[in-house]
């Protein structure tokens, strides 16, 4: 039988987590809800995430009669009710990614982004660690300054984790380095060192993940989300950081797989035909690096299927994105039984796809999958 490993999972943490658990003093800077002029505000530090009317219409329903995003589904928030859901999903095992945090790389105080990196980090951490065969913990890192990420690195490493999340966009108002800085330097060679995989799930860091108002929009807003993985990952390649540091590992999470082929060979076009204006020299074509170093998790794509004899297989990572709507849930069986039709491809190929490729990668600590091969 396969072993299925999703590669995006979520989890809803408690209301008041990340409020109740900074000091009172740092609660203001971080992650919070507030009432003003008859909206319910979200905020991470000043920026606003979200906001809704306190008298809110009825809630707004999926297809399948069910809250949107389902947020309230009992495996979204406790562990029976996701092991029953990931049995009868057909999953064996997943890596789990917040709610709440997604928006913590907004937070600019950065004792208030290391409090609730912490808090959410430690919340986590034991709410996983007794399952760990079934769960991969990640983290959320602080990145407003370095010192404490690569600080929060190590005692997430010395927690066990092989994850940890940076954002999958730095825009030019973050008042962040772009990954092609080298000041990043420091926390890719501790990442390296301690065996973290570096996680961009797609939406964070952006500005406003509702950029395009208009018709279309709910399609060009998701589906534009994929463009900042591409962007990220253009710059760590064109920008050496990846060749510096050839141990680390950096997962694109959500933002579908089949670019992966596409961005390689046109990096490796242009690497070419602007050598003389190449700066920093690599030594590994982008190609190359990419599909050592990259990773990307897709739900329905089949095109990057068909592409891996320009990627190989390694970098490419089936997941269900439990339990959003705009993932597989309740039909990930029926989605894994017809991804290969038509497609010339290996029983060692679909396996290493729908789930080997991830558990090495995250470590996962099963036994039966060390007898697997690499």
């Amino acid at each position: 039988m396969t072993f299925v490993f999703s590669a995006d999972g979520h989890i809803t943490e408690p209301s008041d987590l990340l409020t109740e658990g900074l000091p009172p003093s740092l609660r203001p800077h971080g992650i919070r809800a507030e009432v003003r002029d008859g909206y319910m505000y979200m905020l991470a530090g000043e920026k606003v995430t979200s906001k809704r009317p306190i008298n809110k219409p009825p809630l707004i329903m999926g297809k399948d009669g069910q809250e949107f995003g389902r947020a309230n589904r009992k495996g979204a928030r406790e562990i029976p009710g996701r092991l029953e859901d990931m049995e009868m999903e057909g999953i064996d095992a997943e890596i789990v990614f917040p709610s709440l945090a997604l928006t913590a790389f907004h937070i600019r105080n950065e004792d208030a982004e290391l409090a609730t990196a912490q808090v959410y980090n430690d919340w986590h951490h034991a709410m996983f660690a007794p399952y760990q065969s079934q769960f991969v913990r990640c983290g959320v890192l602080p990145v407003r300054n370095f010192a404490n990420t690569v600080a929060e690195m190590k005692r997430l490493a010395a927690m066990g984790f092989t994850s940890a999340m940076l954002p999958s966009r730095i825009e030019a108002v973050s008042g962040l380095p772009f990954y092609t800085e080298p000041a990043w330097d420091p926390v890719f060679e501790a990442a390296q060192e301690l065996g973290i995989v570096f996680v961009l799930h797609t939406g964070t860091g952006r500005e406003d993940v509702r950029s395009f108002r208009g018709p279309g929009g709910a399609v060009i807003n998701y589906t534009i989300q994929a463009c900042d993985a591409q962007e990220t990952v253009m710059q760590l390649v064109a920008g050496g950081v990846l060749d510096r540091f050839p141990r680390s590992q950096v997962a694109c999470i959500e933002s579908g797989a089949s670019w992966l082929a596409a961005l390689a060979e046109r990096m490796d076009e242009v690497y070419h035909a602007h050598d003389v204006f190449v700066r920093p020299k690599l030594s590994r074509m982008p190609s190359r690096i990419i599909s050592e170093q990259v990773s990307a998790s897709f739900q329905y794509d089949r095109a990057c299927v068909m592409s891996r004899s320009v990627t190989g297989v390694k970098p490419l990572l089936w997941g269900s994105d439990y339990p959003h709507h705009e993932g597989t849930f309740p039909e990930s069986r029926e989605v894994v039984a017809r991804l290969f039709d038509g497609i010339e491809i290996s029983e060692q190929d679909k396996a290493d796809i729908l789930g080997l490729n991830a558990a090495r990668l995250f470590r996962l600590p099963r036994p039966e999958l060390a007898l697997q091969p690499a």
